[in-house]
């Protein structure tokens, strides 16, 4: 993830305030708002770091057979990632 664990917080936190302040929210309890928002943003924030490691599965897989062919590692990853990012409609 490119974001610390507590700036995601403070991000979180700052959306939240704006949120009410604009009157487009209403809670009583805006510490479990931001225990939610928080979570949301670093499940989101951290999709990319999982599809990274599905590929580095991946290739590893296939490390014999891109060694046989000659494939560049990095050209395949960036194919794999691709690939699992539309699988998962991500936004990388």
């Amino acid at each position: 993830m490119i974001f610390s664990k507590d700036y995601v917080g403070y991000l979180a936190r700052q959306t939240n305030k704006h949120l009410v302040a604009a009157k487009m929210i209403k809670t009583e309890k805006p510490a479990i708002v931001d225990e939610r928002v928080t979570a949301g943003l670093i499940d989101e924030l951290s999709l990319e770091d999982r599809i990274n490691d599905e590929v580095r599965v991946i290739l590893e897989a296939f490390q014999d057979d891109m060694h046989k062919t000659g494939a560049s590692y990095p050209e395949m990853f960036k194919k794999v990632k691709n690939e699992l990012a539309r699988k998962y409609k991500a936004v990388l």
